[in-house]
């Protein structure tokens, strides 16, 4: 059986983290001024970093590696 060569790009748990990014944004423009370097930073760094991992793990050959980025990216 051929396997698909498939983008992180069209992975379900990558559209639904992008989803999620997206919204943590919007409530952390909702953050008062004294939170723009604190929590709101934080917020937005921690939900690009899911996407980075999945889609970093995506690339790797082994089970093993790419295990190890999708629970980098649950953490």
């Amino acid at each position: 059986m051929e396997e698909k060569n498939q983008s992180f790009t069209e992975l379900d748990v990558w559209k639904k983290a992008r989803i999620l990014k997206n919204e943590l944004k919007e409530i952390a423009d909702k953050f008062p001024p004294e939170e723009k370097y604190r929590l709101t930073d934080q917020l937005i760094r921690s939900s690009r970093s899911i996407n980075a991992n999945i889609a970093e793990g995506h690339g790797r050959f082994t089970y093993k590696d790419q295990l190890h980025f999708c629970i980098q990216a649950r953490g």
